[in-house]
This record gives structure tokens, sequence and C-alpha cells, in this order.
């Protein structure tokens, strides 16, 4: 009864049910595009659901990420993903992964499961998800958002294009601003994860065609989808032989928050982010200059220090670092991953907005 009308499909039947049934998926990211992700796998009742995710609820996650309600802020958000999705389905199993994809367990976490889908929301964990779904072999179903804009597309290297065929190195840092930074539409990662999840379950079942081979572009505000056709190009790009973290991405003027927490007094700590950012959880001993303001203020940067210039993801950080470089600046580093980092390798307990 819980799955007769989509049994009723004869495109699916219940052959294609069984499939779902005994299939198993990955969702990296508990947040805009994973909730609705996983929401919709659960219903329509894939048989293994796993989450990875370090994250807490916060107030500012409600308005996309549709998972959790007002009663969850403050919880793992692990732990209130695993209640609500066995609340809508309890006949299917929730795996749960916390803590952050890294190079060292990325290949055992994804060895397990059928497919893989990336609700990430930055530029490392995507290709730590490519290149893991492409040493094992894996189909990756890709998602992204900014502000009022989304893509989606199926990444399997076995027959296919993978994410480094389209995107074959990171950006620089600094333009690359994350959610927090750059807003969104709430309603934006609900279709694109929407998407994400149909691809899934369409493969599973064995059925339709795919968006292996294209990139779908979707823009709220005019309200259009456009198709774009992707070549495999693997033979262009650096061979994927091995796992890296975003370390690996990382210039010399980059620090990570787990180097900053072992020598914190050998640095001047800049913040750059904005007052309620700042009022709801900083460094001790920090700077506060907002980062519009820092070229009126310039003059409280100490010269005669190393900075850590921080903000919450490390892009906004990363202009500041540029701007400071260009005034004379010698000395300069961008704290990686921003605030955000810091409470996912340093200090779970602080409050990031």
């Amino acid at each position: 009864m819980r799955y007769a009308r989509q049994i009723r499909l004869p495109e699916l039947g219940e052959e294609g049910q069984a499939r779902l049934t005994r299939g198993s998926a990955l969702v990296v990211g508990a947040g805009g595009l994973g909730s609705p992700i996983a929401i919709y796998l659960a219903a329509a009742g894939v048989g293994r659901i796993g989450l990875v995710d370090f994250d807490r609820v916060d107030e500012s996650n409600l308005h996309r990420q549709v998972l959790y309600d007002t009663k969850d802020i403050g919880r793992p958000k692990l732990d209130a993903a695993r209640d609500h999705l066995r609340a809508l389905n309890p006949e299917i199993e929730i795996a749960t992964h916390e803590g952050a994809l890294t190079s060292a367990n990325a290949l055992d976490i994804l060895r397990d499961y059928d497919i893989i889908l990336d609700g990430t929301d930055n530029f490392p964990t995507r290709y730590l998800v490519n290149d893991a779904c492409t040493i094992l072999g894996k189909p990756n179903v890709y998602g992204s958002i900014f502000r009022f804009e989304g893509q989606v597309s199926v990444f399997d290297a076995r027959s296919g294009p993978c994410y480094r065929c389209l995107y074959p190195e990171p950006p620089p840092p600094h333009l690359v601003p994350s959610c927090a930074d750059a807003g969104v539409l709430g309603v934006l990662p609900g279709v694109i994860g929407t998407i994400q999840a149909t691809e899934a379950i369409k493969i599973i079942a064995g059925i339709g065609e795919t968006l292996l081979g294209r990139l779908l572009l979707f823009d709220a505000l005019q309200m259009t989808f456009r198709t774009m056709r992707l070549q495999k190009n693997c033979d262009a790009h650096a061979p994927v032989t091995h796992l890296i973290d975003c370390e690996g991405f990382c210039n010399p003027m980059d620090i990570t928050a787990q180097e900053l927490s072992e020598h914190p007094g050998d640095f001047t700590l800049l913040d750059v982010r904005e007052p309620h950012e700042w009022n709801a959880g900083h460094l001790d001993g920090a700077i506060h200059i907002p980062m519009q303001q820092v070229p009126a203020r310039i003059d409280e940067v100490p010269r005669d220090k190393e900075v850590v210039v921080i903000c919450r993801s490390g892009a906004r950080s990363a202009r500041v670092q540029q701007f400071l470089q260009s005034q004379g600046y010698t000395r300069v580093k961008n704290l990686t991953g921003g605030m955000s980092a810091w409470k996912r390798d340093v200090d779970p307990s602080v409050t990031v907005v």
C-alpha cells in the first residue's frame, strides 16, 4: 500500500520497486540539497540510505533545509534527519556517518552504496566525491545551487563524463562565495535536490534516461530549464589515482583550522564577518572589521604581525587577503573553510550563522 501509486506505473512496476528496496544510496551533505534528496528517497522506498554530515541544525537553515523543524535547532543534523526519515518510512534502513568526508574515509564510506548523491556546498568535497566515485566505479548524482540558479547532472567515468570533465580544476577561493555570503532562494535546493532524487530513483530502478552526458541548468527568476551536452574528456584532465583533501587546493598563504588551533598566539586574527555573525560566535582575541569597512579601517590591521583573515567559509576572507596584499601586507593568511571549518575540526560548540 505504501508504494501502490508508483508500482502502478508500468515503467516501474513491482520489479522496479523491488530494485529500490534492494538498493542503497549515500547522500553526502544533509543540508539544503540533502534534505529533499533524503526525504524523497525514503518515501520511494530505497532500502538503505546513508547520510554524511558533521553540522548541527541552525535557525538560518530552516528556510531551505526542509528535513528539520524549529524544535531541531541545536541538534546534530544526523540525529534529527534519522528521526524524521524513520518517521516517514520505518521500513527502510538509515545509516549515518558523522564527520567530514576526507581522503582517509571516503572510499570506505562510499564503497558500500550503489549510488552517491552530492549534496555538498564546497568545491573540495565535490572533487573528493567525484574522485572517490571514479576510483570505485560508482554513479555520482551532482547538484549545486547559487542564489536563484542550480545545476544537476549524473557523472559516471565508466560510461560518460566525470565532474572533472566539466570543471578540471577548482576555481580560486575568492571567486567562490557560499550561500551564507551570496544568499540562496529557499525553494531552489528543493527543486534541484528533487531532480537529483529523481535521477537516483531512475538509476536504481533501471528506468528512463538519465542526465549522464548532460548538464541541466535551472534559473528560478526566469523559470527556465536549459540542457547542455557534456563530453567525456577524462584523458584531458589529470588522472584520478588517489584522493586528496582541501589542503591539496590551498596555496601557501592559506592556513587550516587545525593548524591555527595549534598555534593561535602566533597570529593576529582578523574577522571580517558581519556583526550578527560575530555576535553569534567568534574566536577570542580576534579583531572585528566587517569586510566592507576594511579599506577605511586598514590602519587597525598591524603590519608587523602575521595576520589570519577569517569569515564563515573562506570566500570573503580570501578577497580581504588579496586586498591587504595589494596594500603592501606580506604576511596575510586566509583561514580555509572559515569558521565553518573551525566548528567542524576544532570546536563543535561554537555557533556559526
